[in-house]
């Protein structure tokens, strides 16, 4: 076992404090008790989310037969697979344990496509690509959203290609994980005759851009999701959103090769990183301060890439007040948030009557197209708190105050946290744990 010198160790540590936490600033967002209900109601939902060795969670699949411990996107009977991407958005809570990190980030490195392939649906699936989700039954991978089908996953409505966040959080679960080992010697062990680094940087390389370019870019034609949190959004052109989810991928394989010595693959990152700082506010931010979602179709601002953005420290300075401002703004205006959760688009941004955004396979005031969101809660709280720490606290204890009326602890009957709401009645998925995690990371 090779063990990091004191030096790299420090090193290591600091550029982890740098660059995760280096844009969260000091303030009590919460009271020390809505805290705590904050840290134990995550604990809880956390513990639900677990999905055991041998257990079943729907009749219609088998028992977690992965070896290990798998967490899902919420609790209760819901999500009968492993999906990459909530877990990973849950490392920063600090509740998940080095051994269920390495399962979970070993069974991803084994799932990725080591083989370019087309699926019967006409999809095409290349090397590299990370799955959506992967079944706990039979850990076979779905790389597309909206089935649990091995032979039949893909076809238009999901996208030609697999979304394009789950390689950059397959990245981020290794970066977590070197926070819990005092070893680089995993990095080096072969998954399938591929050692885990050179399978990071496969799926780095996933994503597509324009020829030179650095920002994340899909076409109708080619068309993949650009994060699975709108999978029934139509998003095309240069996207916001997974460019963000780049740039901190670009920092965590430029810290990763430091750690291991390989400074010219290090230095290849972080000046690709330094790209994407300069062209996602060139690209995306509009005369408002409002980063656009994308280029081409359902290029409206996106309130959940922007606040992101100042989360990730992209945007600085005049352009990052100028932001914040306008997000405290459209909380006071009312069409920002509601019970202390949050839209992808404003109200006032609305495509137009039928729909929030330009194109969706839900309804106006459902899901993704109009509901409201905990996920981003604590991001846009950070950002509101850099122009008005009064208001921040406002937006969270109601968002603290919704968890407490509704808490899933109380009763069958109750739910929260939801994964999102409408105050039409509109609810979906109870006990979410992203809903929670995110903000609570944030917060703590």
């Amino acid at each position: 076992m090779k063990n990091y010198s004191p030096t790299i160790l420090l090193a290591f540590v600091c550029l982890m404090g740098m660059n995760i936490q280096s844009h969260a600033q000091t303030i009590n967002y919460l009271s020390k008790s809505d805290l705590k209900f904050l840290k134990e109601l995550t604990k809880e939902v956390m513990d639900s989310s677990r999905i055991l060795p041998n257990q079943k969670i729907s009749g219609e699949f088998g028992g977690n037969s992965t070896g290990g411990v798998l967490i899902r996107p919420g609790g209760r009977a819901c999500y009968p697979s492993y999906w990459i991407r909530d877990y990973a958005m849950s490392l920063e809570s600090g509740m998940v344990t080095k051994e269920e990190q390495q399962h979970m980030l070993q069974l991803t490195a084994a799932t990725q496509c080591d083989q370019t392939w087309i699926s019967s649906t006409g999809s095409f699936i290349p090397a590299g690509a990370i799955a959506d989700h992967i079944r706990i039954d039979d850990s076979k991978p779905i790389y597309f959203p909206g089935t649990y089908d091995y032979e039949t996953q893909g076809g238009k409505t999901w996208g030609v290609v697999p979304p394009y966040g789950d390689q950059y959080f397959f990245i981020h679960m290794a970066y977590y994980y070197l926070q819990t080992t005092s070893s680089s010697d995993f990095l080096l062990q072969e998954i399938n005759g591929i050692r885990l680094i050179d399978r990071l940087e496969m799926a780095y390389k996933v994503p597509p851009t324009k020829r030179d370019g650095v920002l994340v870019y899909t076409n109708d034609d080619f068309r993949g999701v650009d994060f699975g949190f709108r999978d029934v959004i139509t998003i095309t052109g240069e996207l916001a959103f997974p460019s963000i989810l780049k740039y901190r991928a670009s920092l965590e394989m430029a810290e990763i090769y430091e750690l291991i010595k390989k400074s010219d693959k290090a230095n290849t990152y972080t000046a690709t990183a330094e790209k994407l700082k300069v062209e996602i506010p060139e690209t995306f931010l509009d005369s408002r301060g409002m980063l656009l979602a994308s280029t081409e179709k359902s290029n409206q601002p996106d309130v959940w890439s922007t606040a992101l953005a100042v989360y990730f420290g992209i945007l600085e300075g005049d352009k990052m007040k100028k932001t914040c401002q306008y997000l405290s703004d459209a909380y006071k205006n009312g069409s920002l948030a509601y019970k202390g959760n949050i839209r992808h688009i404003l109200t006032t941004d609305d495509f137009d009557k039928s729909s929030a955004w330009e194109f969706s396979l839900a309804q106006k005031q459902t899901y993704q197209n109009g509901a409201y969101w905990g996920t981003p809660t604590g991001w846009v709280c950070h950002a509101i708190a850099k122009v008005n720490p009064t208001l921040a606290q406002q937006l969270a204890k109601e968002y603290i105050d919704d968890l407490r009326s509704n808490d899933f602890r109380k009763g069958a009957e109750f739910n929260a946290p939801y994964e999102c709401f409408h105050a039409t009645g509109n609810a979906q998925n109870p006990v979410y744990l992203t809903s929670v995690t995110c903000p609570y990371a944030v917060f703590k």
